[in-house]
């Protein structure tokens, strides 16, 4: 065969195709985590800071494999969840559609990139020095021109093919799949002001951003699982990394705890509630409305039964999200029970006195010492139970392992 036509057949490294396979998951699998561990849980939210040498890295390979700068992606990710699900959201499902955000994801990226209002209100605080400025800004799209070379001097023709596939995995999986699915199907754990999801307990290949709704409730925790057999692999490389001194911890969801010896309400309890409301929600559906269920209606049918089991489980979803008929359907099997209206009254008080952002400290403190008065003179042993806990709840400090 003659040199050239065996260069451009095999390139420098004539490597196996099993050997091919590997170099290109692992590729995609750095690109991955640039996009989650440092455009996403660091420049974004803040819950890490990389050492140096890390963000450097990214930012080149990032530039290097997708023509992502940093200011662009931040920008519009923090766009996104100031607007999210309404007009002025730049990926969303509900809006723009699945098919479009799943399968065209990249173009409303490019779109809103060119956004310069976009780039100044949320871009603050990113990389702004010489390198960005004058290699990765001025020179956008260079990285893409010398990664498609560098892989065909590498691997010979078929390095196009693994060019290819390195850039469309982020405009795909992240642009797509996570923006698009992870908005449209899958479980909630968490009640959030938005149609969030998480797509799987477990995608490796998508760095643990398939934990959606979980980042939707907390979204500047770097830890993205929270529930058993949900496993972040971005969370374990977080863990590795600061093991050798390379990633700082800064912000995760602390822990709810009850603490016996606490009868009153501070604003320790206070921000306990705060920071985990969706939980504190998901318990008195838990606890309270969904036993009164059981015990008002013990002598139905076991199918009836299953209708309590479903229509709790409604209640924990976000009605707006939810069609009007369905809402007016499940309402319709309980409206004769005067017990769950009043507990539904209780559980709307209480998530107005947590909505109200307007309010200082001290008045949230009377706001829910008066719910808790009013909750264990109703007579109620469920509700003045969890009227008590409430009072006893706190956040365990974060200790690192």
């Amino acid at each position: 065969m003659h040199p050239i036509l065996e260069f451009l057949d095999g390139g420098l490294l004539s490597l196996s195709a099993w050997q091919l396979v590997l170099y290109t998951f692992i590729a995609v699998q750095i690109t991955l985590s640039g996009v989650s561990l440092y455009l996403h849980r660091e420049q974004t939210h803040r819950g890490i800071q990389l050492h140096p040498v890390i963000q450097h890295f990214y930012r080149f390979w990032l530039w290097f494999t997708t023509g992502m700068l940093t200011k662009d992606w931040v920008a519009i990710h923090r766009k996104h969840h100031a607007h999210c699900e309404t007009e002025d959201d730049p990926h969303s499902p509900q809006i723009h559609g699945i098919k479009k955000v799943l399968f065209h994801g990249v173009t409303l990226y490019t779109e809103e990139r060119k956004n310069t209002e976009t780039l100044k209100k949320y871009g603050q605080g990113t990389p702004d020095d010489w390198v960005e400025r004058n290699i990765y800004t001025r020179f956008h799209y260079l990285g893409i021109v010398a990664m498609a070379l560098i892989n065909t001097a590498l691997f010979g023709v078929i390095g196009l093919c693994i060019f290819a596939i390195q850039l469309v995995w982020i405009p795909f999986f992240a642009a797509g799949v996570i923006n698009g699915v992870g908005h449209f199907a899958g479980y909630r754990n968490y009640r959030t002001d938005d149609s969030s999801r998480n797509i799987t307990r477990f995608a490796f290949f998508i760095y643990g951003e398939e934990l959606h709704n979980n980042h939707h409730a907390f979204p500047s925790s770097c830890k993205f699982a929270h529930k058993k057999g949900e496993h972040d692999i971005g969370w374990y490389t977080i863990k590795l990394l600061n093991k050798f001194g390379l990633c700082k911890i800064k912000k995760v969801v602390p822990d709810l705890y009850v603490d016996s010896k606490n009868s009153d309400f501070d604003g320790d309890t206070v921000k306990a509630i705060l920071t985990h409301k969706f939980n504190v929600l998901q318990l008195y559906i838990k606890d309270v409305i969904k036993p009164n269920l059981i015990s008002e209606y013990n002598s139905t049918s076991g199918a009836f039964r299953k209708k309590i089991k479903q229509y709790t489980h409604n209640l924990s979803l976000d009605p707006q999200f939810m069609k009007s008929d369905i809402k007016n359907k499940w309402h319709s099997y309980f409206e004769d029970s005067q017990s769950l209206k009043s507990l539904l009254q209780y559980k709307e008080e209480l998530q107005a006195i947590w909505d109200n952002n307007a309010k200082s400290m001290e008045e949230m403190i009377e706001d829910f010492k008066a719910w808790c008065t009013k909750a264990e003179k109703s007579g109620n042993q469920l509700l003045q139970d969890f009227a008590q806990s409430l009072s006893q709840y706190k956040l365990a400090a974060f200790v690192a392992k």
